[in-house]
């Protein structure tokens, strides 16, 4: 396993969820970034953490049903293309058309699909984003506790399932990660929860730093040195 210091470190501020959201606004009505190209860059840097951190050679998806979930199917592409074995474990619902357009791509694949999640050398939290409002409910709550009773490490997206991405409220269940890849810039809660959170990176998904500036953040070039920093 790799240590933080294989990425440049950065010292961030960190938003609230309410504040991801008028980003996530801004970035696709107003610059007209979309969801498909901020979805593939957070894909492609969790793939390229795991594949840094952790080489693993079998690596299993937690998937949720929206936005958090469409970047572990990108994820997967990515780590699939890189000769990991993949497989995703769905739980069945409706994807919203984005999600589903990368769902189809990995069918067409042949990237094996479960209902129920199996071990891997390194598992993946693609389920819950910044949405999250209460507990997780089932099945996502009984895939939280199979994560968190395996052997290999964990790595979540954006932040981990259960955790409330603006008051740190660790909820019941929480993803217990190894590692957290947030995107953007750091939640607040993931300050708060470091006992669920793990080490920290943040990923480059395209936003220009002009965007913060309506939060009266001035930030020049976080990623300058790459697209992944560890927090420092």
């Amino acid at each position: 396993m790799s240590a933080n210091a294989d990425y440049p470190s950065a010292d961030l501020p960190t938003i609230t969820a309410e504040q991801m959201r008028e980003v996530d606004r801004v970035v696709v009505d107003e610059l007209g970034i979309q969801l498909l190209q901020m979805m593939e860059n957070a894909g492609r840097n969790l793939a390229d953490l795991a594949i840094t951190r952790y080489h693993p050679s079998t690596c299993t998806i937690l998937v949720g049903p929206g936005g958090n979930g469409g970047g572990g199917l990108v994820a997967a592409r990515h780590l699939h293309n890189r000769g990991v074995t993949v497989t995703l474990a769905l739980d069945g619902r409706d994807f919203p058309e984005v999600p589903a357009h990368q769902l189809g791509i990995l069918r067409r694949m042949g990237v094996a699909l479960a209902a129920e999640p199996t071990p891997g050398s390194l598992i993946i939290d693609a389920m819950i984003g910044y949405s999250l409002r209460d507990d997780p409910r089932e099945p996502i709550a009984g895939w939280i506790d199979w994560a968190n009773g395996q052997p290999s490490p964990t790595l979540a997206l954006d932040l981990p399932s259960g955790l409330d991405a603006s008051t740190g409220r660790v909820g019941n269940p929480c993803i217990v990660a190894d590692a957290t890849l947030t995107l953007a810039l750091p939640k607040v809660g993931l300050g708060l929860a470091p006992q669920v959170v793990g080490a920290l990176f943040v990923a480059d998904i395209s936003v220009p730093p002009s965007v913060y500036e309506t939060f009266g953040l001035h930030l020049s070039s976080p990623f300058a040195a790459g697209a992944i920093v560890s927090v420092a």
